[in-house]
């Protein structure tokens, strides 16, 4: 039988994270790491930058074309890229100001433009791995006051389908992968706001936990391990997939 040393699985590979300061972005950095990936973090938040076990991390803000070219020009090959940048809103299209939508769609899906734009090229010539943290909110299961986040997330899964097959011949993979309600500081951020609808810390945590079939909350590190095994070899023959991760919200 023939055994797979995760520690080394991905050894000798360059892979850049997006939105690695926090969540699942910083678990997925440190699954790339521990797996031997030469990892390079960027986030907007500079506290989250200061002291990282990465190769480099840097303070980027992911919509910012310019930004973005100056933080990848040091690698004229990128093996690995996983773009976790989003933002989420909480409203019903009557509740989603002019303002609050394009902020949406801006942090979330046109980011995904900007950082897969920049990489493709630096990616193309020898392949590898793209992967997108969209969501179940999105094109595949509506939720609700999920306007803009959904339509966001599912323009994020559309966009990495078009790649995949943009680039098939290349060699170059992507895919997104779709969390369900993950236990993230961004979570807690809503169940605070939305404690203050409710009433109560407690009926807002048990808000999110009654739409989780499974009975609980995913964790940030059973998405690492999915984006994990995307990166590396063991997933060469997936591309164009949307790969839901949710505790049986899509049952």
């Amino acid at each position: 039988m023939t055994t797979i040393d995760l520690r080394s699985r991905l050894a000798g590979r360059v892979a850049l994270v997006t939105a690695a300061g926090q969540g699942i972005g910083r678990a997925v950095a440190e699954r790339l790491a521990g797996e031997g990936a030469e990892v390079h973090a960027c986030d907007l938040n500079p506290a989250s930058m200061a002291q990282t076990p990465f190769a480099s991390a840097r303070v980027v803000d992911a919509c910012d074309a310019a930004a973005v070219a100056d933080w990848m020009a040091p690698f004229a090959r990128i093996d690995i890229l996983v773009h976790a940048v989003g933002y989420v809103h909480q409203g019903s299209i009557e509740e989603t100001s002019p303002q609050e939508w394009r902020r949406s769609l801006g942090i979330t899906l046109d980011s995904a433009y900007v950082v897969l734009g920049a990489a493709v090229p630096r990616m193309k010539a020898w392949g590898g791995s793209v992967i997108t943290i969209a969501s179940v909110a999105s094109s595949i299961k509506g939720f609700p006051r999920r306007a803009a986040y959904g339509a966001a997330k599912g323009g994020v899964i559309g966009l990495t389908k078009a790649c995949a097959a943009d680039y098939i011949a290349q060699g170059l993979r992507f895919n997104a992968v779709c969390p369900g309600t993950v236990d993230t500081p961004s979570l807690r951020d809503r169940i605070t706001e939305l404690a203050q609808v409710l009433g109560s810390l407690e009926a807002a945590e048990k808000a999110f936990l009654d739409r989780q079939p499974s009975g609980r909350l995913g964790t940030t590190q059973e998405i690492a391990g999915i984006c994990a095994f995307l990166a590396s070899d063991d997933g060469r023959f997936v591309t164009g997939q949307a790969i839901n991760v949710d505790g049986g919200i899509t049952i």
